[in-house]
């Protein structure tokens, strides 16, 4: 479900949503998703100064947190 909702709002958000790529990485209290867009949408993704990539991270917090689990985003160049 994590997953398929930071593949939602990025997909959203670039030029390329045909090379939006997300994995998840799961433990068993915390999970790892990974994003990984085209290097020409990183800068959407991200955001000035990080606002759109804490954005996602807080709603994936928020998320996270009603399934009672941890989840941590990182965006890969």
């Amino acid at each position: 479900m994590l997953k398929e909702l930071i593949e939602f709002m990025a997909r959203a958000l670039v030029d390329h949503p045909e090379r939006v790529k997300v994995s998840e990485i799961a433990g068993e209290q915390t999970s790892v998703i990974e994003l990984r867009v085209a290097k020409e949408d990183l800068g959407k993704v991200i955001g000035k100064q990080g606002r759109t990539a804490r954005a996602m991270r807080t709603i994936l917090s928020a998320a996270s947190t009603k399934l009672r689990k941890r989840a941590v985003l990182e965006i890969i160049e």
